[in-house]
C-alpha cells in the first residue's frame, strides 16, 4: 500500500503541494466541438511535470522495451497510476459539471459526462496504451461496440492532430459529397472525452505523413507520441 502512494504521489503530486508547474483542478479550461456532440477537449489537463513523471511510470512496466510492441492492453486491474488517472478524469469532469451548470443556470447541454457514465463503478476498466514514432497514424475507426459509451484520451509527448469524419450510413450515403471531417489539435497533457454522438457516430483517426500535419498554416514537428485510453467493457463481453 505505501509503495501505491508513493507511485501515485510520484505521478500526480500531493494534494497539499503548492507546485506552480501543476495546474489546478479549479483552472481547468474545456473546449466543446461545436460540430459533434459529446466531444470535449481539455488541453492542459497534465501539467508537464506530471506528464513526464507518468511517463517515468509507462516505461517502468516494461511494454515497449522491445522496438517491435507499440501497444499495450489491461483489462480490469489497471496498474495504480492508471487508476488514479481515471480518478483524476472524474474530478475533474465532476467539478466542471458542477460548476459549469451553476453558471449556466443547470443547462445540460454543457454537461461533459452524462450522470449515467460518470457514476457508473468503476469509470473505467480497460486500459491500451500506444506508441507511436514519427509519421505513424492510425485509421479511422470507431471503437468496438464490446465497449460502453463515454472514452478518454490522453495525449503524450508530441502534438498530433486527430481528425473526426461522420459515419456513413447505408451505400446511398456513400455516393453523396465526402463527409464532414473535423481536425482537432491534440497537444501533450491534453484530454480528450467521447460520449454518445462523438463516441457512436463519428470515426477518429491520426494521420501522421510529412506534411499532412498542418494546423494553422504551420507543420507540426512529428516525434514519438504515447497515448492512454481509457474505456469500461460491456457487460457479459470477456477481454
Amino acid at each position: 500500500m505505501d509503495d501505491l502512494k508513493r507511485i501515485l504521489n510520484d505521478v500526480f503530486g500531493d494534494s497539499s503541494s503548492s507546485d506552480s508547474d501543476d495546474v489546478s483542478q479549479s483552472t481547468l479550461g474545456w473546449e466543446k466541438t461545436s460540430q459533434i456532440n459529446g466531444l470535449w477537449l481539455c488541453r492542459h489537463f497534465l501539467s508537464p511535470r506530471q506528464q513526464s513523471c507518468l511517463l517515468t511510470q509507462i516505461q517502468k512496466e516494461g511494454w515497449f522495451n522491445e522496438s517491435s510492441c507499440n501497444q499495450a492492453m489491461r483489462f480490469g486491474d489497471l496498474p495504480g497510476w492508471a487508476t488514479e488517472l481515471s480518478s483524476s478524469i472524474y474530478e475533474a469532469i465532476l467539478l466542471s459539471n458542477l460548476t459549469d451548470s451553476a453558471a449556466s443556470g443547470g443547462d445540460e447541454g454543457i454537461c461533459l459526462f452524462p450522470e449515467t457514465l460518470l457514476f457508473r463503478e468503476p469509470l473505467f476498466d480497460q486500459l491500451i496504451v500506444n506508441k507511436y514514432e514519427a509519421g505513424e497514424g492510425i485509421r479511422f475507426h470507431v471503437d468496438l461496440m464490446r465497449f460502453e459509451d463515454g472514452i478518454a484520451i490522453i495525449s503524450l509527448d508530441s502534438s498530433c492532430i486527430m481528425h473526426f469524419s461522420q459515419v456513413r450510413m447505408g451505400e446511398e450515403n456513400q455516393e453523396k459529397s465526402p463527409p464532414m471531417n473535423v481536425p482537432l489539435y491534440l497537444t501533450p497533457g491534453s484530454l480528450v472525452l467521447m460520449w454518445g454522438d462523438a463516441r457512436y457516430l463519428w470515426e477518429h483517426g491520426i494521420d501522421r505523413r510529412p506534411g499532412v500535419q498542418m494546423w494553422e498554416g504551420q507543420e507540426i514537428d512529428q516525434k514519438r507520441r504515447i497515448s492512454i485510453t481509457l474505456r469500461r467493457l460491456c457487460q457479459n463481453s470477456t477481454p
